[in-house]
């Protein structure tokens, strides 16, 4: 049964590539050609959760159907295809937490679909904590005084939905891949493995996730919490969270190192674990310290990625980590990811001289990354058949797996006291290389 429907007002040929994509996802998508036929739609149907307007094709119509998205206590969120300068003639944004998005020509019927698929995830999630009323404080009530809300599963269908996992990737040291990996892995995972898929930068002193992407000037946790703060009006990630071409919601905690005081380390805990019913996978990209913020995640993390490339100041951050973890009680969450692994150190010297077991390995390719960064995109997006995909495609297929190693690489963890041997003559190797 779909699961919600979508109004199209575009261009047959066009409708029917994005139809073909949103049938995939469940979504009834639904040709309307012009502001009559939408005002009767919406007449009969109270399901329509998102409408896309061809705002570039005839603007006039599209005022008038955008009019009839937001007439009375309707609240329909629009997705206008439109010339970035014809902005100014309309009031883009729609009423209280409904948020109305743009695009251009050209564009992807695919990832279409993934920015309505993140646009309904956002409306239902609106649905289910706030009433025509004002706002339900939902962490006050209970289960059984939570509103129903149509179209949204029960409380009991709810409870056995499986959660979304919390992957987190960290290094203390830096420039070790940290967020390439991130925003890749969570790329595939959202593009190639058709997931709901939140990427997190927590690195509120050097992240650039956002940047990475196109995103300019997404709106942060601390800028919501800040408004929330003079409103009363609490948001969830899914309504924070700023959405790329891809599909991949994109939250970034900060814009700047300076105004952090207000992202206390339990209710950023406590609003990520809450996401987990709204995504399959939230992939956090953590700035390189031990601070209270970075511990609290920790705890919560389903695994923990380690990027590790071979070179000696890499590796001795990676050997740290892992003791460290062992104090925090994390250490059974640790899985490393070798990073330019052909640089000519062999990973299995790599896994034995950390003392970690590796899911996977990703190939050197840093042009690719920033010619895709360029363009504000992952390299999963603009060089799909490049090797170094293939190897990230594979990390993401071993996580969904479950998978605890590449068994590629043989031979196991080395016993603790051949370590400290294994570790001088991989930092020979290095020294040689070096010279």
């Amino acid at each position: 049964m779909p699961r919600s429907a979508v109004a199209i007002a575009l261009p047959p040929l066009e409708f029917e590539a994005v139809r073909d994509h949103l049938a995939e996802a469940g979504y009834d998508a639904i040709l309307v050609r012009d502001a009559l036929e939408l005002k009767t739609l919406l007449r009969s149907r109270d399901d329509i959760k998102v409408a896309i307007l061809d705002g570039e094709t005839d603007f006039d119509a599209t005022l008038e159907m955008y009019s009839h998205l937001h007439e009375g206590d309707r609240d329909i969120a629009a997705l206008l295809l439109m010339p970035p300068l014809a902005l100014g003639r309309m009031d883009i944004g729609g009423k209280g937490y409904i948020k109305d998005e743009y695009f251009t020509r050209p564009y992807s019927a695919e990832s279409l679909r993934w920015r309505i698929e993140a646009m309904v995830i956002r409306v239902e999630n609106v649905s289910a904590e706030f009433t025509t009323e004002g706002v339900m404080d939902a962490d006050l009530q209970g289960p059984a005084e939570r509103p129903a809300a149509d179209g949204l599963v029960s409380d009991e269908a709810s409870s056995e939905r499986k959660r979304g996992k919390i992957i987190i990737v960290f290094n203390p040291k830096g420039g070790v891949g940290k967020t390439t990996i991130s925003i890749n892995l969570g790329a595939a995972l959202q593009i190639r493995k058709r997931q709901r898929v939140l990427l997190v930068d927590c690195d509120t002193l050097t992240g650039h996730i956002a940047l990475s992407l196109g995103l300019e000037s997404p709106r942060t946790l601390a800028r919501a919490w800040r408004e929330a703060a003079k409103s009363g009006k609490e948001e969830s990630i899914a309504q924070i969270a700023a959405v790329h071409n891809s599909g991949l919601s994109v939250l970034r905690l900060a814009s700047s190192p300076l105004h952090t005081e207000i992202l206390e380390p339990t209710r950023v805990v406590n609003l990520i674990m809450a996401a987990r019913d709204s995504y399959d996978w939230l992939v956090l990209d953590m700035h390189p310290d031990y601070g209270p913020l970075n511990q609290a995640l920790f705890s919560q993390a389903d695994r923990i990625l380690v990027p590790v490339t071979p070179d000696v100041p890499c590796i001795r951050a990676a050997v740290q980590f892992r003791e460290v973890a062992v104090e925090l009680n994390i250490r059974d969450r640790l899985t490393m990811v070798i990073n330019r692994f052909n640089s000519g150190v062999a990973a299995s010297d790599v896994q034995r001289v950390v003392a970690l077991s590796a899911l996977a390995r990703v190939r050197s390719a840093g042009m690719l990354f920033v010619r895709a960064s360029d363009e504000g995109k992952s390299a999963v997006e603009r060089f799909p058949d490049s090797k170094v995909v293939g190897d990230i495609e594979t990390l993401a297929e071993r996580l969904m797996a479950g998978v605890d190693a590449d068994d590629s690489l043989g031979g196991g963890l080395a016993p603790r006291e051949r370590i400290r041997g294994s570790f001088k003559g991989l930092f020979d190797r290095l020294t040689a290389q070096v010279s």
